[in-house]
């Protein structure tokens, strides 16, 4: 027989104090001004579940995508330790460029941290049939590295997607556009798409490394019928994991 659980028992276990109860996931974004539709990582909408915010002031994505995100690494840990001190019990970040310096970022922080949504490949890739692969849509080509992949345990040359340079969404990232069309960035990121699978058939499943795509990501997978993950579906799981569903009768 199996032993019998106390489930009383379970529930006496020292718990941290914190100021803050009931948001157990932080989100670190970066210092931007472009409007997030809802499914976007920095719209409180998104969620399902409450999340505390902390944005690194003048940590821009450009520091980070084009420049050397090592130098924003003090104002990322002093964000991790405000979000742990309010009382989160994992983290994550608005831009999956921050890839890079995830093994800097999981060596400091105190509690689980998804640095970016590249982290999902290994997982998604090992679902997929032997003959398919996962294609990877990025916001800018030229600044992605192997590097990006290694620190994630990802494997490198995997085919890539690029938004396009003049496309609304690149554009109002950088113009930071107080508003924003959701159509027209749907449709830019839905070209994107059709060049990727048109370029490399073998895609069986996509994951965008921009935190900004999730809005469109049931749009991709009704057009095309591939499934499709993004930062959203990392912290859900990330969520899941820290916050299990309850199936016993007086807590589910």
């Amino acid at each position: 027989m199996q032993p019998v659980v106390n489930v009383e028992q379970t529930t006496d276990r020292p718990r941290r104090r914190r100021p803050v109860h009931g948001a157990h996931i932080g989100i670190i974004v970066l210092d931007t001004g472009f409007e997030r539709l809802p499914g976007d990582v920095g719209n409180a909408l998104t969620w399902r579940f409450p999340v505390q915010y902390h944005v690194v002031t003048g940590v821009r994505p450009q520091d980070v995508i084009q420049g050397a995100p090592e130098k924003a690494l003090p104002a990322i840990y002093d964000a991790i330790d405000r979000l742990t001190e309010l009382g989160v019990d994992g983290i994550a970040t608005s831009c999956g460029f921050l890839a890079m310096v995830h093994p800097q970022l999981r060596a400091y922080s105190g509690v689980p941290v998804a640095s970016s949504s590249l982290m999902q490949i290994p997982l998604v890739l090992q679902t997929l049939p032997a003959d398919k692969t996962v294609g990877v849509i990025v916001s800018d080509r030229k600044s992605i590295t192997d590097e990006h992949f290694i620190n994630i345990g990802a494997p490198i040359g995997l085919p890539l997607g690029e938004l396009a340079f003049d496309g609304p969404i690149r554009a109002n990232m950088r113009n930071n556009a107080s508003r924003v069309s959701y159509a027209a960035q749907e449709r830019d990121a839905l070209e994107t798409v059709e060049r990727m699978l048109a370029e490399t058939p073998s895609i069986g499943a996509l994951v965008s490394e921009c935190a900004n795509l999730p809005p469109y990501s049931r749009a991709i997978e009704r057009t095309f019928g591939v499934p499709v993950y993004d930062v959203v579906s990392l912290v859900e799981w990330l969520h899941a994991g820290l916050k299990p569903r309850g199936f016993h009768p007086e807590t589910s």
